[in-house]
């Protein structure tokens, strides 16, 4: 049975199940709005607002086999969190599951992309994070540099930026798809865009909720007008498909949300939970 403080969708064992759901509870690099470390349990307690069959895929969503594999501990240093992440989400992969991470701040997907191999990054995000290391190299805003480190920096895209900074500019840049450009030609011409940048089959799609506008989505730590719309989002999921190899969606902040974020983080947990079966099941 289910924990009742578990993801609505969690209705078998890790051995069973096709996803895992893991929480990330941990925002020691936030600087300016903390709290998203208690994202988690609001993504869960959101998630149960929400109808699990779901008409425009065709699917009843409670089918599908989904484990919740509750919180991982953070320790007390990034480091900390940093191993926890790699080792929870290389056994999922291990296993053959899809793994989603419920962060928690942005630094959770460096450590999330360490689990796998051989796959291309699409960061969903108002923010290229794509600092120098410096002195910060675990800071939040460090987190796609860390990435593209690991993977490769041709083998990462953003979309959805809207911020940059002059220390970013100034060094070698991932491909990206800036909020403006997909303002003048829509979010699926400038979604198809990225598709044709990422070069690796394999993806992890990396959701920072601060990519949605602020009018859709305001609890976050940084919020940024001139962002997508949630139903944006669910179009990219939609079609990156069965290319999803792993997700994380960060950046959720409950004290700032009314509610509509941690719902909206739910929600594209749900699409995402969607379509990679559906997919599968296509083959």
């Amino acid at each position: 049975m289910a924990r009742s403080d578990a993801f609505a969708l969690a209705n078998s064992s890790f051995e069973e199940a096709e996803f895992v759901i893991i929480g990330v509870p941990y925002d020691g690099t936030t600087r300016l709005r903390s709290g998203t470390r208690k994202a988690p349990a609001a993504i869960r307690k959101a998630s149960r607002l929400f109808e699990p069959y779901l008409f425009e895929h065709a699917l009843d969503t409670s089918a599908v086999k989904v484990h919740d594999a509750g919180d991982i501990d953070c320790g007390q240093a990034c480091e900390d969190m940093f191993r926890a992440v790699e080792r929870e989400a290389a056994s999922a992969v291990r296993a053959g599951k899809f793994p989603i991470l419920m962060g928690g701040e942005r630094s959770i997907t460096y450590p999330f992309v360490k689990a796998f191999r051989d796959i291309g990054v699409i960061s969903i995000d108002a923010h290229l994070d794509f600092h120098p290391q410096g002195d910060k190299r675990f800071d939040h805003a460090c987190t796609m540099r860390r990435v593209a480190d690991e993977v490769g920096v041709e083998n990462v895209v953003v979309f959805g930026v809207r911020s940059m900074s002059r220390e970013e500019l100034a060094q070698e840049l991932p491909n990206y798809v800036d909020a403006f450009q997909i303002r003048e030609v829509g979010a699926v011409a400038s979604w198809k865009r990225v598709l044709n940048m990422m070069r690796r089959e394999r993806v992890l799609l990396s959701l920072d909720m601060d990519s949605v506008d602020p009018g859709f989505a305001p609890g976050t730590s940084r919020p940024e007008p001139f962002g997508l719309s949630g139903y944006e989002v669910k179009r990219c999921i939609d079609m990156l498909g069965d290319r999803m190899v792993g997700f994380d969606v960060s950046e959720v902040l409950p004290s700032h949300d009314p509610g509509a974020t941690a719902a909206l983080a739910a929600r594209m947990i749900m699409e995402v939970i969607a379509m990679v079966h559906t997919r599968r099941g296509e083959r």
